[in-house]
């Protein structure tokens, strides 16, 4: 038995979330997620275990993380309706962004792992990494103050085809490549996202402006946002189809469009004022409209002028306005920040389990932590979050970071728990198991 005692709101979101799982594993799920949310150092899974005071079944923790993994789809979805989707209100369009982030492993046995790319090596560090790979989808939501958050909904792990032996046949899954993960994502977002009625933009990295993406994506009625390579194989937009020729007309332009030579010509430039990364900035551009294979037609294209040289960005919705493109790429760095956060702070990746369900589950488990906290810490006062009397020296102007959301969650929590430990008629008993618990948790 556990001596915990959670608060109203995040009981609610532990428990309607662990409500995807078997009864069986669900509470324990549930009070997990109370210890990813308290555990301090090192985030492993027993650190999760100790933290909720579940010791006693450790093994059959490692049995509900696993059961997660499994069900990650099915506890996605709880998390979407019950704690993001009230965030959505005044939405006018939903974005979504997609990227995949590698995790380290350590040791010879861990399954589905294997050597990728890094894409953040370091000044010392190596280019490749040994570990995992997910594709993570994730809902760009704008906060009245903290500008756009990503918040992680699901993940698909990524497993190179010659790593697949080393898994159980039982347990192997199909080869897929990033891109097939990535349209599985949105395949799964789409009837969940439909039911609000909102038009849903979609941003992801230069690697996924393929065919195999781009199509799958249209067809689901999303726009997408990208970067476009500078040799990206573009023609003019057919003209007017000449009256009395038969046939069907004509999808792509007869001339190529060279990149190149757009973006080195100093004519044609235009400048507006654009709100990117919360400030206000002057971005000069150039867009026109071209027709791309990969995307099956017409495109919008912006090229914009760098400090180091011209990038070409691209947008299936030919309508879309220059603001909105560059807008919607700068936003989706916060995925690429909420990738830190995760790994930073909440710990993904620290987590060295071996049973590849084991190794999604305790990744979902980090994704869904992060996500709940930023949405405890939605509505609340910055004065309820981040206490700077103590340090003087820094910026009363700086948002609060992830960590000063955690803590502060982490404070109500344990505050609820002494005041249920403190109530009329405690006995001693207990009171002495809350004290070592606390310092337990503390030191």
């Amino acid at each position: 038995m556990t001596s915990s005692h959670l608060p109203p709101a995040s009981c609610q979101w532990f428990s309607w979330l662990a409500a995807g799982l078997d009864r069986r594993s669900a509470p324990r799920l549930a009070l997990l997620f109370l210890g990813a949310v308290l555990a301090r150092g090192r985030r492993t899974v027993t650190t999760w275990i100790r933290a909720a005071k579940l010791s006693g079944q450790y093994q059959r923790c490692y049995v509900a993380v696993a059961a997660a993994g499994k069900r990650a789809d099915r506890i996605a979805r709880r998390l979407l309706t019950e704690v993001v989707r009230p965030l959505l209100k005044g939405a006018t369009r939903l974005t979504l962004a997609l990227d995949d982030t590698p995790t380290k492993r350590y040791g010879p046995h861990v399954q589905g792992a294997g050597i990728h790319h890094s894409p953040t090596p370091g000044p010392g560090g190596s280019p490749y990494v040994y570990g995992h790979v997910f594709v993570v989808l994730a809902l760009l939501v704008a906060h009245p103050a903290w500008g756009v958050v990503a918040l992680p909904l699901l993940a698909r792990l990524y497993v190179r085809k010659k790593n697949l032996p080393g898994i159980d046949p039982k347990h192997r899954p199909e080869f897929r490549t990033k891109l097939e993960l990535a349209i599985e994502l949105l395949r799964w977002a789409k009837p969940w996202l439909g039911l609000l009625g909102l038009p849903i933009w979609v941003v992801a990295d230069g690697a996924y402006a393929s065919r195999e993406f781009l199509k799958p994506a249209m067809e689901l009625g999303m726009t997408v946002v990208s970067r476009l390579r500078k040799d990206a194989a573009l023609r003019t937009v057919p003209g007017p189809r000449p009256v009395g020729k038969r046939g069907r007309p004509r999808t792509y332009g007869p001339d190529v469009i060279d990149l190149d030579k757009r973006g080195g010509q100093r004519r044609g430039w235009s400048t507006e004022t654009i709100t990117l990364y919360g400030a206000a900035t002057v971005k000069k551009y150039k867009t026109f409209l071209a027709t791309w294979r990969p995307a099956g037609g017409v495109i919008r294209v912006v090229l914009v002028d760098e400090p180091t040289g011209w990038r070409a960005y691209f947008c299936t919705d030919t309508a879309a306005s220059v603001a909105d493109i560059l807008t919607t790429v700068a936003d989706r760095f916060s995925l690429e920040i909420a990738f830190r956060e995760c790994k930073q702070i909440v710990g993904a990746g620290q987590q060295q389990v071996r049973f590849i369900w084991a190794n999604v589950g305790a990744f979902h488990i980090c994704l869904w932590t992060y996500t709940m906290t930023e949405a405890w810490a939605w509505r609340r006062e910055e004065e309820e979050l981040v206490d700077r009397s103590a340090s003087p020296w820094d910026k009363a102007s700086r948002r609060p970071s992830h960590a000063d959301k955690r803590r502060a969650w982490r404070r109500e929590l344990l505050d609820e728990e002494i005041r249920a430990t403190l109530r009329p008629g405690a006995t001693e008993a207990e009171i002495q198991a809350t004290a070592e618990r606390l310092l337990s948790l503390a030191a």
